[in-house]
């Protein structure tokens, strides 16, 4: 069975894309923000232990490669990694529209945390991090890919985004038939 990692930068639509392939192979869902997030935005004091236990057996989809602590297990124990390399402006786009939605909902998120002004404007808020890291992500995330032992799949916009989720992935394989980059195990 596979083990998909999901990368990309804040916003990009890694855990929407990482349910989707879960759900469509009959794989395990492994929600990194949800281990991570503890009470008042805290990181939970198991969270390293919680996601090497989720990842130690194969079959599954992980949605973050944004925590240092984690990123060697996540990448040595994947063999596809999905790369959605989505521009600038959609990202941010996704970003604002997702806090905006958030805030005038007052949605819980992870451990009953929410978004709030003060957060919003915070360094470390998604939208911070697309304005202000967006290049530096994007050079991380091409030096991590270039040194990864399995397939790289490369998506760079929402509809070969949305053609992969639909069927693009095949017999534990990465498919190449969408018009994105399939890069072949090193």
């Amino acid at each position: 069975m596979p083990n998909i990692l999901i990368v990309g930068i804040c916003g990009a639509g890694k855990s929407t894309l990482a349910r989707v392939l879960a759900h469509r192979l009959g794989l395990r869902h492994i929600e990194i923000d949800a281990l991570r997030h503890g009470p008042r935005w805290s990181v939970r004091a198991s969270f390293a232990q919680d996601v090497a236990a989720l990842t130690a057996t194969d079959g599954w989809v992980a949605d973050s490669t944004a925590y240092p602590e984690v990123l060697p297990g996540l990448w040595a124990r994947a063999d596809t990694a999905v790369w959605l390399e989505l521009g600038r402006g959609v990202v941010l786009g996704r970003v604002l529209r997702r806090t905006a939605r958030r805030l005038l909902t007052r949605q819980p998120l992870w451990a009953g945390n929410r978004e709030t002004w003060p957060g919003v404007l915070s360094r470390r808020h998604p939208a911070a991090k697309v304005l202000l890291d967006f290049r530096t992500r994007r050079d991380q995330e091409r030096r991590m890919l270039a040194g990864f032992h399995g397939a790289v799949v490369r998506l760079r916009t929402p509809a070969e985004v949305a053609a992969y989720a639909a069927g693009a992935y095949k017999s534990g394989a990465a498919d190449d038939s969408r018009g994105s980059d399939v890069l072949g195990g090193r």
